[in-house]
């Protein structure tokens, strides 16, 4: 068995040293896998030190070599030490070690796989497409973090400024006013500029949107819905980006459980912001929540600079087999100069993503929205209680969102027609209808998604101030009741209109 032994100046400072240049010897006394140190007459010392100095007087010859990774090539004059290694109880494997010199010329030891290729992370092992979605379902995380902050903390500062049912209705639907701006022309910026500038941008406006929010409620109430818009205007971007991203980047093979964990990531990040928003506003006051929440966004603006690129041909770093896998798997998507309109708005199949994201969104942002205001009010939970409670949906989508996901592309890939599983998986959102978009015109990924979510963004304006207007006369009964009757008119014009099969090139 062969051992390696790197020695430089600092594991030997505690020797004295007596010339100008270290000597590295080599002693031949291997017993039992281990090294027992200098040998004299076969004997070994029992005093170390001793049977160096002894051994300092002995020696009249020095073998001179070049040690690699000491940054000496020859030796004249040495320093003698003696170093012993005991290991009599443990048997050492070979180890392959591999020295590399460091800024100060010394040598250090990498451990290698037996084949020598150095040990990755696993982190860097995982396939650069699903980077991308990761980064993706962290900024959705923080999206509705972001968003749903406002539901817990609207109580306590209703409290404090006196606002009504109506009035905490008007801020509540004020951040989609800025969202449904940004929804068609997020999608157009997103298809001619790529989506990681688009992206990128949408995080760093909501997140500083964010921070300023306990700001502009003090100053004002006019104040604070114009940030609570401005708020909107960045998360607005956000889905017809990542959409459009995506659909460079995932095969047609890997859309569904794709983009099921992206969109969990909006739901977990609401099981988060409602798990967590009342811990910090109570030991911490309800300004803590927009402080905290949104500086994360900086973090996540740093990796994504470093590790995104709008499409596969953009990234220098990417390998070619994944590149071919990802090329061959999808379908062209050359950069959109004109986005033809009519044709898009003469299809049927883009009507129903319409109609149905509309109705599929009144339901969603109530819950989003009033819930907390529900378990409070009606059945008096206290702000804590409010928050766990609202958890249970959220959490229960993003489990059954992947679950959907991965059932779809099972089904895809055993030869389901891609309109059948789109369908079947209707109950599945992201399976069905999230997915849709990039099934019927991948170029035009961003702008059909822009579209349809402009529908869904006018649901949130007008459900939300809808239902405080409703619970001022009536009951949260008939809040309930328009939620169910759009959610059926929806699964109808879907399983009638809807196709998976491409109709825009």
């Amino acid at each position: 068995m062969s051992i390696s032994g790197l020695i430089s100046n600092r594991n030997f400072s505690s020797f004295t040293a007596s010339e100008n240049v270290y000597q590295l010897r080599k002693h031949q006394s291997l017993q039992r896998g281990s090294i027992s140190g200098l040998q004299h007459g076969g004997q070994i010392a029992k005093d170390p030190f001793a049977r160096c100095q002894h051994d300092h007087h002995r020696t009249s010859h020095i073998e001179q070599r070049t040690v690699y990774g000491l940054g000496v090539s020859k030796l004249s004059k040495v320093n003698r030490a003696c170093v012993h290694y005991r290991s009599e109880e443990y048997d050492i494997a070979e180890t392959k070690v591999d020295p590399v010199a460091s800024d100060e010329g010394t040598g250090e030891a990498i451990i290698l796989e037996g084949n020598g290729t150095p040990v990755s992370p696993w982190w860097q092992k995982l396939p650069k497409r699903w980077v991308i979605v990761l980064l993706c379902f962290t900024a959705f995380l923080l999206c509705n973090m972001d968003r749903v902050n406002m539901s817990i903390a609207i109580l306590p500062m209703s409290q404090e400024y006196n606002w009504n049912s109506a009035t905490v209705g008007l801020i509540q639907s004020s951040f989609f006013w800025g969202y449904l701006l940004t929804q068609i022309l997020g999608g157009i910026w997103a298809d001619k500029l790529g989506g990681k500038v688009v992206l990128g941008f949408g995080v760093v406006w909501w997140s500083m949107a964010t921070v300023l929010t306990p700001i502009a409620a003090r100053i004002g109430l006019p104040y604070l819905l114009i940030m609570r818009a401005f708020m909107g205007i960045g998360e607005g971007v956000a889905m017809p980006a990542m959409n459009n991203i995506l659909s460079k980047w995932i095969p047609v093979s890997e859309r569904s459980r794709s983009l099921s964990l992206v969109y969990s990531g909006m739901y977990l990040g609401s099981v988060v912001g409602l798990a967590f928003s009342p811990m910090l506003i109570q030991n911490f006051g309800w300004a803590s929540v927009f402080y905290s929440f949104g500086s994360l966004g900086s973090i996540w603006f740093a990796f994504w600079l470093r590790k995104a690129y709008s499409s596969p041909k953009d990234d220098p770093d990417l390998g070619a087999e994944e590149k071919r896998l990802i090329l061959e798997g999808g379908v062209s998507k050359a950069p959109v100069s004109d986005i033809p309109w009519k044709l898009i708005l003469s299809k049927p199949a883009v009507w129903a993503l319409i109609i149905s994201h509309f109705c599929h969104n009144w339901g969603t942002f109530i819950l989003l929205t009033w819930m907390p205001t529900y378990y409070n009010q009606v059945l008096k939970f206290n702000l804590t209680e409010s928050g766990l409670l609202c958890v249970l949906p959220w959490l229960t989508m993003a489990i059954f969102a992947n679950i959907g996901g991965w059932i779809a592309d099972t089904l895809v890939s055993k030869g389901f027609s891609i309109t059948t599983v789109r369908k079947g998986s209707d109950a599945f959102s992201q399976s069905g209808l999230y997915s849709n978009h990039q099934d019927i015109g991948p170029r035009y990924a961003g702008v059909l998604l822009g579209l349809s979510n402009t529908a869904g963004v006018l649901a949130g304006v007008f459900g939300t101030a809808a239902t405080g207007y409703i619970l001022q006369r009536g009951s949260w009964n008939d809040v309930f009741k328009v939620s169910v009757a759009l959610y059926i008119i929806g699964t109808l014009v879907w399983n009638i209109f809807s196709t998976g099969e491409k109709i825009l090139d």
